[in-house]
């Protein structure tokens, strides 16, 4: 294992304790911007997650419309809380062809945007030790007046994910600060997450609040409104 992503595994709680948990149950409320210009203000404002930590398999229940959006990443399913099936899409990832930060997104698109993301953030960085993953330690990165060590991350193909080479940043006590990608469903568009809010719940320490913002072409933060906003109320595990 690389030793940068040791040194994070261990800082996150260490792979004796992540490998006895299951699943992740949270309350979610999701914001920003991205969801106006979709047109879904809104949307996911209210939400339970029930997450699946060994494979992409989300359930993202609505609980103000008593729907639910059923995710692998193969099929995306929009369905009534008692089961019943409203809309659904094999092979999701083809419907967003062509799209750029501006294309008009269903409910579907949505759900699956906001299902694989929430995967891949809330099983960082233990995802990386899972098989085929490729990691390097690369040059550090500084920024408010820190020094991160940053790990260059590459993805098995037949994952859903923003992109397949991202960069996460580390700080000095080794839990993620930043989270770097361009995202292909929204045409390549630059996109960096930052992480803070740290709570330990079973031994693994989770980011409760994430701030997704845009950056430049040396990958300095541009100063806009919020894209994405996450925060996460009441987590554990099974």
């Amino acid at each position: 294992m690389d030793n940068l992503l040791k040194f994070s595994i261990e800082a996150h709680g260490g792979l004796s304790a992540w490998d006895k948990l299951q699943r992740l149950h949270a309350n979610v409320s999701i914001g920003g911007t991205l969801w106006d210009l979709k047109q879904f203000p809104g949307l996911f404002k209210n939400t339970r997650v029930d997450l699946n930590l060994r494979y992409p398999d989300v359930v993202t229940h609505l609980v103000d419309l008593e729907e639910k959006i059923v995710f692998t990443p193969h099929q995306v399913s929009l369905q009534s809380e008692s089961g019943n099936t409203l809309d659904t899409c094999n092979d999701p990832r083809a419907r967003f062809s062509g799209h750029s930060e501006d294309s008009k997104w269903d409910r579907l698109h949505a759900g699956y945007f906001t299902s694989y993301a929430l995967w891949g953030y809330l099983t960082t960085p233990f995802l990386y030790t899972y098989p085929d993953f490729d990691v390097q330690a690369i040059d550090p990165w500084y920024e408010n007046e820190e020094r991160w060590r940053v790990l260059q991350v590459t993805f098995p193909d037949g994952y859903a994910a923003h992109t397949r080479t991202q960069y996460v940043y580390f700080g000095e006590d080794g839990l993620v600060r930043r989270h770097l990608y361009t995202v292909d469903v929204l045409g390549g568009a630059p996109r960096t997450n930052y992480a803070f809010e740290y709570l330990a719940v079973d031994g693994v320490m989770v980011a409760t609040r994430r701030r997704v913002v845009a950056y430049n072409e040396v990958r300095q933060t541009i100063d806009k409104p919020i894209l994405v906003s996450i925060d996460l109320n009441e987590v554990d595990f099974k």
